[in-house]
């Protein structure tokens, strides 16, 4: 299959009651491990890369790598900018054939994003891309992304409300107590929040944060209007934890395609899980008619 936009994949799951995990990938290894537990598991899915994977892997490579990808596994497979702040960056990426971009303006007044939010997604519509946006701020740490959480601020329903009215952005992801990067303790969301949020804007919903988060909590989320679910730090730390006893086991160990075997297969079993987490699995037939 072709790479799609996220548009018919979070409104199908809008619709069905589930969300459509995106995972975190950042070379060719971590989309093969992504791709084929998804492919095995007959689930729609989301490439995301952030800033950083993008500069390291090089928006050319990475574009023709899951191009290439996607036509080799029969599901739904989208290519999505996660957390990128830079318009212009975002602006010539989606020139080159990305179909879905978040624009990360949640740093600013109100105003000010929504009108960094409009600019995007009035270019991004002529190329028949999708566009998501942030309004909160979530805590923690992904990759150069730092919010201390005394600066983090959860949605306020009627400023979603409004905000997605004055952007056209498709979907929108909420702060309701996620963090990124793993939790201290228990994180304790506001699904009363997420409710009246859900009651005001009609487009899918978006949770980041979501590594560390218990199974139950995210599929309440899911039932109170969530369709997309971002996993990031999850996935990096078995994948390196597997390479690391690799070397400890084999000291003298050089071949990349040695020791990369049992940290795709740690990655694997995450992703197989999420993707059963967000209820996902066997619905990548819902695009077989439309693709």
């Amino acid at each position: 299959m072709s790479l799609i936009s996220t548009k018919e994949m979070l409104l199908n799951a809008q619709i069905k009651g589930y969300a459509v995990p995106a995972f975190n990938i950042h070379n060719l290894e971590t989309i093969q491990v992504v791709l084929e537990a998804a492919n095995d598991l007959q689930s729609p899915v989301i490439l995301a890369a952030t800033p950083s994977t993008v500069k390291y892997a090089d928006r050319n490579y990475l574009l023709a790598i899951i191009e290439k990808a996607s036509e080799l596994n029969n599901i739904p497979v989208a290519f999505h900018l996660d957390h990128h702040e830079n318009v212009e960056d975002i602006k010539e990426i989606i020139k080159l054939g990305c179909k879905s971009v978040m624009i990360d303006a949640s740093k600013y007044e109100f105003k000010k994003n929504i009108e960094i939010v409009k600019d995007v997604v009035d270019f991004a519509h002529k190329y028949g891309a999708t566009v998501e946006a942030e309004l909160g701020k979530l805590g923690g740490v992904e990759d150069d992304l730092e919010v201390d959480e005394k600066d983090a601020f959860l949605t306020d329903p009627l400023e979603a409300c409004e905000f997605v009215k004055l952007t056209g952005v498709d979907s929108l992801a909420v702060a309701i107590g996620t963090a990124h990067g793993l939790y201290k303790s228990e994180p304790k969301l506001d699904f009363d929040r997420l409710e009246k949020i859900k009651e005001v804007v009609d487009i899918p919903l978006v949770l980041h944060g979501a590594s560390g988060v218990p199974y139950d909590f995210v599929q309440n989320a899911i039932k109170k209007g969530i369709c997309k679910v971002n996993i990031a730090t999850e996935l990096k730390i078995p994948f390196s934890n597997a390479i690391k006893k690799y070397f400890n086991e084999n000291p003298e160990a050089s071949d990349p395609r040695q020791y990369l075997i049992p940290a795709k297969k740690a990655m694997y079993d995450v992703v197989a899980e999420k993707i059963k987490m967000c209820k996902s699995e066997n619905k990548a037939y819902d695009y077989s008619c439309n693709l």
